[in-house]
């Protein structure tokens, strides 16, 4: 019907051209660019869930972090002091890392009180963080180039080894980088800071990444009035000064007043990992320092992110990891890049936008091919990283030296007091009152659980209890699965 007809025609035709315009958005409602985000963010909290439970199921966890985290919050969710006996016995958790936004699990770990409500809740805001990552790209670029930004987001090496360790207080850094990125790029500087404003909850050292986030902000308007020759905004400045000032000062105040006042020794234990012991300070290697930041910038995002102001952001990070002392700080392992990941990935949304204006025709055929390229090695590196386990049988199946652990260390009683190496820590932090081992500092545990090395004797495990604890008397409660368990008597 010619529409100019279905307009001055009769009503019911006229009904008709105006209902239909309004079904077809309807009809393809769930196939709209805009909900990619969405589907996306689903579809990894599916993957990163069902790789954090399964490793927990078969023990394979390092189990270390997770217990700390899990007594904390356990002390959250009995409304008392966050109390982790890992960090020694009384530790209060904000003596250690300043990370009360924890608490938000508490309420969840009342209802389900298991390790694997704090890996779900990691995996869930993991999966969060791809939203604004996925949104952005697909909103500055097109449909399919933020969608493949958004997928090599969620599979980038930096969400993956983070998943697969313990849970961690950086969880909950990732959607609130991703979320107030998104907004500085996009100029909307009250939502920015009001994202980043929270992140000095999370650790101490996020003030500092708060505050350089103001300067970006700053930053951009710099620009955008040089560019344009407008008028200074004298109120998105203020927003960005006083982000800037507040995460400084909230990191000033957290290293200075707020830790050493829960730490039993008054200070933050951490200063030593940055000025070095007694000996010379180990100081990272130029090659290492190099092949992390290669890792970082080039397969996440052809280095091109080095065109975007955003990177500053990262430099809190990597300043503290490479200044610092511990040779596990340095390299790409464990979940230390996490928070980069958002960093970068929305550098090169940023940096793309601008590339395909360059003047330089080689720069804007390598920013047209760079999220395919981008997406296509996060694919190809995927296969060594913790998700490809997913494709194997084995990960599904829980061995039955797994269950003969589980069961030998179900025979200790609830709300005991346990001595423990990393294994069984997992399965004991939250129904017992669990020790690190050599650790109880005079506290003499009812039991002792670990692993059993090199097929070691019982009667060498009750000598070494016994040792620890002068005037105690241990016996073999049981040895199965790799583990034993020991029983003061």
């Amino acid at each position: 019907m010619d529409p100019a007809a279905a307009a001055t025609g009769p009503a019911p035709a006229r009904r008709a051209a105006e209902e239909a315009p309004a079904a077809r958005p309807r009809a393809t409602a769930l196939r709209a660019p805009r909900l990619d985000p969405y589907w996306l963010a689903g579809v990894l909290f599916v993957l990163f869930t069902a790789l954090s439970v399964c490793r927990h199921r078969r023990m394979l966890t390092m189990s270390w972090d997770l217990g700390i985290f899990e007594q904390a919050i356990r002390g959250y969710a009995h409304l008392q002091a966050p109390i982790a006996d890992l960090k020694g016995p009384g530790t209060n958790i904000l003596g250690d890392h300043f990370s009360p936004v924890t608490a938000l699990v508490a309420p969840f770990y009342r209802i389900f009180p298991s390790p694997v409500t704090l890996l779900v809740v990691q995996a869930a805001l993991f999966a969060l963080s791809a939203i604004p990552v996925t949104r952005l790209a697909a909103g500055l670029l097109g449909r399919k180039r933020g969608l493949a930004i958004g997928v090599a987001y969620g599979l980038s090496w930096g969400v993956q080894r983070a998943v697969d360790f313990d849970f961690h207080e950086i969880a909950f850094a990732m959607p609130l980088l991703a979320f107030s990125l998104e907004a500085v790029v996009r100029k909307r500087w009250r939502a920015a800071v009001w994202w980043a404003a929270p992140l000095v909850l999370v650790k101490e050292d996020l003030g500092i990444t708060a505050a350089a986030i103001g300067a970006l902000v700053l930053i951009r308007l710099h620009g955008d009035r040089r560019r344009d020759g407008g008028t200074r905004d004298t109120r998105a400045t203020a927003l960005g000064v006083g982000l800037l000032v507040f995460g400084l000062a909230a990191a000033a105040l957290t290293f200075g007043v707020i830790i050493p006042s829960f730490n039993t020794g008054g200070a933050y234990d951490y200063w030593d990992k940055l000025k070095g012991g007694d000996g010379p300070a180990p100081v990272i290697p130029l090659d290492t320092a190099v092949r992390t930041l290669l890792w970082t910038l080039l397969p996440t995002t052809g280095l091109l992110a080095l065109r975007s102001p955003v990177l500053i952001v990262a430099l809190p990070t990597l300043g503290w990891r490479f200044v610092s002392h511990d040779d596990h700080y340095w390299t790409t392992d464990w979940h230390y890049s996490a928070v980069l990941m958002p960093v970068v990935f929305i550098a090169l949304t940023d940096a793309l936008t601008g590339a395909h204006r360059d003047r330089r025709p080689w720069l804007r055929s390598y920013a047209h091919h760079l999220p395919g390229a981008v997406l296509a090695a996060a694919l190809a590196l995927t296969a060594s990283l913790p998700l490809y386990s997913l494709t194997q049988g084995e990960t599904y199946r829980v061995p039955a030296s797994v269950r003969a652990a589980e069961n030998l260390l179900a025979r200790i009683p609830d709300d005991a007091t346990v001595e423990s190496d990393v294994g069984p820590i997992s399965r004991l932090a939250g129904r017992c009152r669990v020790f690190w081992i050599g650790d109880t500092r005079g506290i003499t545990p009812d039991y002792v659980a670990q692993h059993v090395l090199d097929g070691r004797p019982p009667a060498d495990l009750v000598a070494d209890a016994e040792k620890l604890h002068p005037g105690a008397r241990y016996a073999l409660l049981g040895n199965d699965g790799g583990y034993a368990v020991l029983q003061r008597v």
